[in-house]
């Protein structure tokens, strides 16, 4: 029987080559968080400590452990190194054993030759990844994003570890992932081809075919597998020959995997077997979802439709891009990664892309995905570069692709795998110059042009045919199928979109474009004050601090928030004030789009929001803070991504120019066009309900309400339903609102306001809003209108089933999902003045 011994559990050292100084080493882990575990290193995330230890990686590091080895020593013994970041020597008893290139693959070496009884020694030095990119870039130099080191392109590391327009450039180093020496005799399954071979009403063929190694050709392997079902029920196939077919293995009335939102998320748990001689001498288990996945590309009288295909539904998806938790990866856990999925199921999300200027996350993310059902947009990790594919790249990114390829590719999350980030965009203008000789790129890139083709357009999409033959490839995020066909087509594939935020134009931009699958779009804000304080002393905090500016990767990104900020609220009176205004502006900026996009379902499919998290404390595109801490963004998901969202489409002076308003003879037009949209699977029956308000101005002091209405509809499963304009004459750009809701059984389950100016413009009255706790609730009172009302705590983790909200004069109930409701706070939009 196959046996693994973990070297993890060994003494481990580790020293910068050629220092006398010994410390203490973890494995998993790396340098950075050994320096910091023993004290050595201070926090590299405080203040511009960032710059020393980018230095250390100037140097080369080494790792030495001593282990025993196996009292009898089997057939086999393989020493398996699943994550070495990145260039790595290894030593066993003194000799190399093989040196490893790339963090992103699966090293292994025979090594029972070297093996000796007592204690052996293994050492692993790695290379600064600093000298090695530096040394690259001059010798071949090309294209890549600015943001980061140059000469990332070369290493097959994470390129985010070099800095990003939202990261820092601490590019780590160590094993990174677990190391373990694999004992065996006659046979081992390293791993297993998985097929949903057919779909039909009662039943489902899986497709299995194990990749089994024997220790000689005189011995003869046989497979069988057994399927658990969710309720128990166990299928077990016969004994099958080890002849590299693909056997199938029929589940009788299968219980079908949906995405979030859509129905259940049943997992069926596949063991396969090696036999020989009747004997079990390996296993390999994995759990499955039963469901069909694709993505539909239907021509539509718009251009060509884009989204996902699941068990037969079109599904709207919902969601925002992943980037790496940690630029300290031994930091990243399961229970980390599962709050923020978990946190990003609460907000209603139902699909994460994982970008590609990262890593390929570890299995528990996936296991994770599979069971909250998040569908997974998942890129292949190159991002913003032109790559040169020499024999030996082209060599390790085929390894790179078939192992992960083969790793993750029976998850029922898996939705899609994409070759890239931005390249093909980018490669496209590379392109067009060597015709046109513009958008400041050269002939010389026809070299990187054509690898490019070779690379996306065949070497990595045949390896996905062959080891994922069931899941969609795409070429590019964005393309339009690939072969530079108007990589950033608006009414094809997936889009980019960025005018919005980089372009500086209005939120209401969005509401011109009815893209496809919005698969980035953005903005920014700061984290939360306690967040701020973790990296700063009192002196820095200013935005445009030295500090502040270090903690902000996008150029003049904190001035482009200011000039957002000078749109649309009054001057913040604080450094707090300032950071709750910027959050509120990154919400409505998305919650523009997304409602836009929902309201026109079957034309848009997906709305992805740049960013889910951060890898460190920084002002950036997140909805999520480093700490775990939710922005006011992610709190507008929850409410923008419910499955039934009632939103408005209003007129007024913030649909127009306000600088040419000034000047108008005619009369703005106040109106406000309603609309449900659907997204289950069920038709919904409720009631609409409006109101017409004055800011204030009842006897009362609270908000009037000037006229009102409601009417009964019904709402189509899948769909979204507009209902007639609503008109306005009576009412004033600056003190009047409009109220709405949806309600279901006599319960809201959405509702919203709009006003028809610019917040800086409307007429707020004082709310006088009183919070309280009541238990695990919060009581929050208005006197009248008030909006984006915003809770906290001493206890900055708090986390609100609500929060961020506009509230009508009245009383409102709020859950507190975790944390601590201690000395509450509270504020909105009246107090930015």
């Amino acid at each position: 029987m196959k046996k693994l011994i973990d070297l993890s559990a060994a003494m481990w050292r580790m020293h910068e080559l050629g220092s006398d100084i010994w410390h203490e080493a973890h494995v998993p882990g790396s340098v950075y968080a050994d320096l910091m575990a023993d004290g050595t290193m201070p926090d590299p995330f405080y203040r511009d400590n960032e710059f020393a230890f980018f230095d250390l990686m100037k140097k080369d590091w080494e790792y030495v452990c001593s282990f025993p080895a196996p009292q009898e020593l089997p057939s086999r013994v393989e020493l398996i190194c699943e994550g070495l970041d990145t260039l790595a020597d290894v030593f066993l008893n003194g000799t190399p054993i093989g040196h490893a290139d790339n963090m992103h693959i699966t090293w292994e070496w025979d090594v029972k030759s070297l093996l000796h009884e007592g204690e052996n020694e293994l050492r692993i030095i790695f290379r600064s990844p600093i000298n090695y990119c530096a040394e690259a870039a001059e010798r071949a130099p090309g294209w890549e994003s600015s943001d980061a080191t140059p000469g990332f392109r070369h290493l097959r590391k994470a390129h985010c570890m070099f800095g990003w327009d939202w990261g820092p450039r601490l590019p780590d180093a160590g094993v990174w992932r677990p190391i373990y020496l694999r004992c065996w005799e006659e046979a081992v399954i390293t791993t297993v081809d998985f097929r949903q071979v057919h779909h039909e009403d009662g039943r489902v063929e899986v497709g299995l075919r194990p990749w089994i190694r024997q220790r000689d050709e005189d011995i003869c392997p046989e497979w069988q597998a057994v399927i658990t079902a969710p309720d128990g029920t166990v299928i077990t196939s016969k004994m099958l020959p080890d002849d590299a077919e693909v056997h199938t293995l029929a589940i009788p009335d299968p219980q079908l995997w949906w995405p979030r939102g859509y129905g259940d998320q049943p997992l069926y748990t596949v063991e396969v077997r090696a036999i020989v001689d009747g004997v079990v001498v390996d296993t390999y288990t994995r759990r499955i979802g039963l469901r069909t996945l694709s993505v539909s590309r239907e021509k539509d009288q718009w251009g060509e439709e884009f989204c996902h295909i699941v068990n037969g539904v079109k599904i709207f998806a919902m969601g925002a891009d992943y980037i790496p938790e940690d630029n300290i990866l031994a930091r990243v856990t399961p229970e980390r990664t599962r709050r923020l999925l978990e946190d990003a199921a609460l907000a209603n999300m139902n699909t994460v892309r994982i970008w590609g200027g990262g890593y390929y996350p570890d299995d528990f993310f996936y296991d994770i995905c599979d069971e909250l059902g998040l569908l997974v947009w998942q890129d292949l990790m190159y991002a913003c570069a032109f790559y040169d594919l020499t024999e030996d790249f082209e060599a390790s990114i085929c390894v790179e692709t078939r192992q992960n390829v083969q790793r993750l590719h029976h998850h029922a999350s898996l939705a899609l795998i994409c070759g890239n980030n931005e390249m093909e965009m980018f490669m496209g203008y590379a392109n067009d110059s060597l015709v046109h000789g513009s958008n400041g790129f050269s002939p010389k890139n026809r070299r990187h042009v054509t690898d490019y083709v070779k690379m996306f357009e065949y070497l990595l999409p045949r390896l996905v045919r062959q080891h994922a033959p069931d899941t969609f490839w795409w070429p590019a995020s964005p393309s339009s199928g690939g072969d530079f066909d108007n990589a950033n087509d608006f009414n094809r594939g997936d889009v980019h979109y960025w005018d919005v935020w980089h372009g500086e134009k209005p939120f209401t931009e969005y509401r011109k474009f009815f893209f496809r699958y919005a698969s980035e779009f953005g903005f920014q804000s700061f984290p939360c004050l306690k967040t701020v304080e973790s990296f700063t002393e009192p002196g820095d905090r200013n935005i445009f601090s030295r500090i502040m500016e270090r903690h902000q990767r996008n150029g003049a990104a904190n001035g482009k928030i200011m000039a957002y900020l000078a749109q649309t609220f009054k001057y913040p009176t604080s450094f707090d004030d300032l950071f709750y205004a910027s959050q509120l502006l990154q919400a409505e900026a998305i919650r523009y789009g997304v409602e836009h996009w929902r309201r026109n379902r079957g034309r848009c499919m997906g709305a992805i929001i740049w960013q889910l998290n951060d890898c460190w404390p920084v002002a950036s595109w997140s909805s999520i803070d480093y700490f775990g801490r939710w922005k006011a963004l992610h709190y507008a998901a929850k409410r923008f991504f419910a499955p039934v969202m009632i939103s408005a489409e209003e007129e007024g002076e913030l649909s127009q120019n306000p600088k040419i308003n000034e000047y108008r003879t005619a009369p703005i037009e106040r109106s406000v066009r309603l609309n449900v949209a659907n997204e289950t699977m069920q038709d919904v029956t409720g009631t609409v309900h409006w109101a017409l308000r004055t800011a204030g101005g009842s006897p009362a002091g609270n908000s009037a309400i000037v006229r009102e209405g409601s009417m009964e509809v019904t709402v189509p499963a899948l769909s979204a339903l507009w209902l007639d304009k609503l008109v306005f004459d009576d009412a004033t750009l600056t003190g009047h609102y409009v109220s709405f809701d949806f309600t279901v059984s006599g319960a809201v389950v959405s509702e919203g306001t709009a006003i028809f100016c610019a917040p800086k413009h409307f007429d707020f009255l004082d709310p006088q809003l009183e919070v309280t706790a009541d238990g695990d609730e919060i009581i929050v009172r208005a006197s009248s209108f008030a909006r984006q009302v915003w809770i906290e705590s001493d206890d900055a983790d708090m986390l609100l089933s609500d929060n961020a909200f506009d509230m009508n004069a009245g009383e409102k109930r709020i859950r507190v999902l975790r944390g601590k409701a201690e000395n509450l706070r509270i504020r909105s939009v009246y107090n930015l003045q």
